[in-house]
């Protein structure tokens, strides 16, 4: 009998058997609620789960349903997401939400993986973990596991690969339990199956992985990069009046953080006069990787861009990751 044969039922009965008997305790993780498991894996999307918890917390709190999430401003969505990141996310999430307010839920992958912002790996999990369909999820997490489960060293950035990876983790799914099996093996990938440093020894699977057995473990999965590193220097202002701070809204017409408001920059002011050195912070989207200096100064807001904001204020408005950085080492935040 082929080895593969032997592993394929006996991953999932491992898995379960080891989710069953503990797991983090996730919020996501104890509803049964469609809209507010769509929410957490658009949030988990790029960003792990401890830093996804407040944000989830209080983004359900403000929208705490479909109806007045598609009723929401798109400013208002911003501000509840300021901070998380990848904004394009809360854009697509209020969009989908539209649809669905106006259409229904999709209950199924294909309908789920027609809404905006939803990537085959979200419609898998939604479609699983709220609607029970037996499809596998694969996200980064899957793809290590798999890679060293089978000891494949094949690109990870492939598409066939990543196609081939999938069909392996549809072929391990219990369809009598999707949900707990695509949790668990997440759950493995997020907490054992480490990208440095493998927990081996507390894994259930170890004795059917590959990898470990071929001493492999710590270089898989293979991933090649296509784009080298971008490395971008630059200056924010931090310009106080009267207890307010100015800030400068991102032009609509710009494709990234459009609408939001961000810390000015010496070429936005070049009138400005520059201050005390506030410190610096690093900050990556992606293959470009930032380093700010933060320098007090003074200036005049010099048109209809720029706002004064008084520190209470910012909870209300769409303000950048890298505005937030800035005024926390000014110590306004």
């Amino acid at each position: 009998m082929d080895s593969r044969n032997r592993v394929t039922p006996r991953v999932s009965t491992l898995l379960l058997d080891w989710y069953g008997r503990g797991h983090r305790n996730l919020p996501w993780r104890n509803t049964a609620d469609p809209y507010r498991i769509w929410v957490s894996e658009i949030m988990l999307q790029q960003t792990r789960a401890p830093a996804v918890l407040p944000y989830y917390h209080r983004f359900l709190a403000r929208f705490p349903n479909v109806a007045t999430l598609a009723a929401a401003e798109e400013d208002d969505v911003l501000a509840a997401w300021s901070g998380l990141g990848y904004y394009s996310r809360a854009r697509n999430l209020r969009r989908a939400a539209q649809q669905v307010a106006a259409g229904g839920f999709p209950r199924d992958y294909d309908g789920l993986r027609a809404l905006p912002g939803i990537g085959d790996y979200t419609a898998a999990a939604v479609a699983s973990i709220a609607f029970g369909q037996a499809v596998a999820v694969v996200d980064g997490n899957v793809l290590r596991v798999v890679a060293r489960v089978e000891n494949d060293a094949a690109d990870i950035a492939r598409p066939r690969t990543r196609e081939r990876f999938r069909a392996v983790a549809q072929g391990w799914l219990d369809a009598r339990r999707p949900a707990a099996f695509n949790q668990a093996l997440m759950e493995l990938g997020a907490t054992v199956c480490l990208p440095r440093n493998p927990l081996c020894a507390r894994c259930p699977i170890a004795a059917l992985c590959l990898a470990r057995e071929a001493g492999t473990a710590a270089q898989l999965p293979v991933k090649l990069r296509g784009n080298a590193p971008i490395r971008i220097d630059g200056v924010l202002l931090v310009v106080r009046h009267g207890g307010r701070v100015l800030l400068r809204r991102r032009e609509a017409a710009l494709r990234r953080m459009a609408g939001f408001w961000d810390l000015p920059t010496p070429e936005d002011l070049p009138r400005a006069r520059a201050g005390k050195q506030l410190g610096e912070f690093r900050h990556t989207i992606t293959h470009y990787h930032y380093a700010f200096m933060v320098q007090a100064a003074r200036a005049r807001a010099p048109g209809a861009a720029f706002r004064w904001f008084a520190p209470a204020q910012f909870t209300g408005i769409p303000l950048s990751t890298t505005a937030r950085k800035g005024l926390k080492l000014a110590g306004i935040l």
